[in-house]
């Protein structure tokens, strides 16, 4: 199977979305629907570093890949790591196209600074999983850098976070296959999400999508 056989494969960008907001990772991965906004365009202006197609730039020891396409059958996503630094190391495994053997340790860039969830941790931990399935190999740690900040952060890939994102993924895949979106639970976090103008929380609260059409349309 290659990546334009995997129509159905989730896209693991949506891990993200989906523990910010279970309604809007459905609004924009079932019913494709999005609406940008500051953060999503700084977002972009951030990634357009990393996300050169496929390119290999070797330093010293470390073989460093940027825009690297990834995927996983037993999870059923795929996307792309913004950065995975391969360390030379007798221990590791081979990597197509360079000699010797490698460890793998994804990198993800992210604006801001870091969040106060495992939303960001979570998206690493799905391409380490995602490395280890296409490798045959294990990852135990990944870095995430914060343009805020202008460092990295190392992050543990533990078992217990790799466990975590096979249950959100099996529960995307879950939502996904009955196209289903989540009724709408509203929070401060509303003001900054992407789709508020198309979720509209407040006024879905109140009342159906369906009582508010035909009421604009008797007006």
């Amino acid at each position: 199977m290659d990546f334009n056989e995997e129509d159905s494969y989730l896209m693991l960008s949506g891990i993200q979305h989906f523990q910010f907001c279970k309604r809007q990772w459905a609004l924009i991965h079932i019913e494709q629907q999005w609406e940008e906004n500051v953060r999503t365009v700084e977002g972009q202006y951030l990634h357009q570093k990393a996300d050169q197609p496929f390119i290999r730039e070797k330093r010293g020891e470390k073989l460093i890949v940027r825009a690297m396409p990834v995927k996983s059958n037993e999870l059923k996503i795929t996307g792309i790591c913004d950065v995975v630094e391969f360390i030379q190391d007798h221990n590791g495994v081979e990597i197509e196209g360079a000699k010797g053997k490698f460890t793998a340790c994804p990198i993800e860039y992210k604006r801001g600074k870091p969040k106060v969830t495992d939303a960001d941790i979570l998206q690493l931990t799905a391409q380490a999983l995602c490395l280890e399935e296409m490798l045959l190999c294990e990852i135990s740690k990944g870095y995430m850098f914060y343009n805020e900040i202008k460092r990295r952060e190392e992050v543990h890939l533990t078992v217990d976070l790799k466990n975590k994102v096979r249950e959100i993924t099996a529960e995307m895949q879950d939502y996904y296959n009955r196209r289903h979106t989540p009724k709408v639970k509203t929070g401060s976090f509303c003001k900054n999400c992407s789709l508020q103008h198309i979720c509209l929380p407040e006024l879905m609260n109140k009342r159906s999508v369906k009582s508010y059409i035909e009421g604009r349309i008797c007006e």
